[in-house]
């Protein structure tokens, strides 16, 4: 039953993984432009945090995160913290900083703190991961070693899902040419400052 749990939740997170987000631009940015292993160290720091996140979820700070007035500051925030990095991108993409000594192509110790910072910016996560762990235990019955092997599988398809996207993009690294490298890193840089746009104006519901 622990493997079949698993499986479910690996499948599942597989799923979720295909809407494409802003930490995983950065991860195939950071691949193409600072090879694998630095991005991988980029694809750990976010799957600890959505480690962290779904604990939390599972007890219970998805409720507190539920009010309007911590929900409305976390959004700004984070959207605010995911702009920056987004114009930083943008910006290096030209030889240029705006955040001084912040650049995605630096080392693995540099990147994994960066990613700690920009997937702790977006707590709001943990309300989503309450919603899905509330909607299994409603739908399956799960007991609490069900509900930790479910959410072990979860936790593993951030892992193997942005893995692949590194390996991915430090594949391309090899055949891209210099322009289309530039016009890449500016689209993520872009896609990224219209992240956090997004999830600063987004009405609560």
């Amino acid at each position: 039953m622990a493997g079949k749990r698993y499986i479910e939740g690996l499948k599942f997170g597989m799923i979720l993984q295909l809407a494409v987000g802003p930490m995983c631009l950065m991860v195939f940015n950071t691949a193409k432009n600072a090879g694998f292993w630095v991005a991988f160290s980029l694809v750990l720091a976010i799957t600890l945090v959505d480690g962290v996140y779904i604990i939390l979820a599972a007890l219970g700070a998805s409720k507190l995160l539920e009010k309007p007035a911590v929900k409305k500051a976390f959004r700004y925030i984070g959207g605010a913290v995911l702009i920056l990095f987004g114009l930083n991108t943008l910006l290096g993409a030209f030889g240029k900083s705006l955040l001084p000594g912040l650049s995605l192509q630096v080392d693995s110790a540099s990147v994994f703190l960066q990613g700690l910072v920009l997937t702790l910016s977006n707590p709001i996560t943990i309300v989503f991961w309450g919603s899905v762990l509330t909607g299994k235990i409603i739908e399956d019955d799960l007991k609490a070693r069900e509900l930790r092997v479910f959410s072990l599988g979860l936790v593993s398809a951030t892992l193997f899902f942005l893995s692949a996207i590194a390996g991915l993009g430090m594949v391309l690294s090899s055949f891209l040419p210099e322009a289309v490298s530039t016009a890449l890193n500016v689209l993520v840089g872009v896609l990224i400052v219209f992240f956090g746009i997004k999830m600063m104006v987004k009405k609560d519901a």
